[in-house]
């Protein structure tokens, strides 16, 4: 069977390799002979539905591609795609809620897989005062809203940083999902011109480079946040899978207390 007239052994080869895997590195993870697995890629061996599931799992290759693999192969998708406001998925959302508001006076937001924004917290309107409205009218993009010359980009005082580290992770994402909106959003925000005066120094305390800081310029003074991610440990609905929280942290005392302040006053 083929996608888009190619048959699935080259399409599993393609992820194999975007691994950087070898045909026996691949064997060995699936226990499977490198005899049959090149059978599997070359077309002279067509694998079961189980043997197709069972190396895209030892691939960790997405769910949105698992279920095109298994279409592929003339197999029925095994991940459901619900949206997020489907009733099976309430439980989901509540808890997604429930992190956000929990992180306040913080900002917190969600991003599907496009970083395109799910949710937020109230911290984080608070933070985008003066953006260009058209960067904020759905659906709005938090890598763009970031880099934009219209968006954050001119207040951000340590932007050369920030937008390395921004491309460098969607560069590590792109690898890891070959998604071509990632790779066109990855050429947009290549393309945007630095604002000018663009912040170059570090500033701040050091953090040794184990953390790049958010640095944003605010009437009150510059902000320092650091962010962690939260994925679903063990989804199995496609949405759930893509769906990630944005978590900021103060990374000084004087950040803390402002945005304490900020959304004490906003409140």
């Amino acid at each position: 069977m083929k996608k888009n007239g190619r048959p699935v052994g080259d399409l599993l080869r393609e992820w194999r390799q975007r691994r950087r895997m070898s045909q026996l590195d691949l064997a060995l993870e699936a226990n499977i002979s490198t005899r049959h697995l090149s059978f599997v890629e070359t077309g002279r061996s067509f694998p079961s539905r189980d043997m197709l599931l069972h190396l895209a799992d030892r691939l960790a290759v997405p769910l949105r591609e698992r279920n095109l693999l298994l279409l592929a192969a003339g197999y029925a998708p095994v991940y459901a795609e619900r949206r997020l406001d489907d009733p099976a998925l309430a439980p989901a959302r509540r808890a997604v809620d429930l992190l956000l508001a929990g992180h306040e006076p913080y900002p917190a937001l969600a991003v599907d897989r496009h970083w395109t924004l799910v949710a937020a917290n109230a911290a984080v309107p608070l933070l985008l005062a003066g953006i260009d409205a058209a960067l904020l009218e759905p659906p709005t993009n938090v890598l763009r809203l970031s880099l934009h010359p219209a968006g954050l980009a001119p207040r951000i005082a340590n932007y050369r940083e920030w937008r390395a580290h921004i491309l460098e992770r969607l560069r590590h994402q792109i690898e890891a999902t070959a998604d071509p909106e990632l790779i066109r959003l990855a050429a947009e925000l290549e393309g945007y011109p630095a604002p000018d005066g663009a912040g170059t120094a570090a500033g701040g305390e050091d953090y040794g480079g184990v953390l790049v800081p958010l640095r944003l310029a605010t009437p009150g003074g510059v902000l320092s946040f650091f962010s962690t991610t939260t994925v679903f440990g063990t989804p199995m609905d496609v949405t759930l899978s893509e769906l990630a929280l944005e978590s900021f942290f103060p990374a000084d005392q004087a950040t803390a207390d402002a945005m304490r302040d900020l959304v004490g006053l906003a409140a």
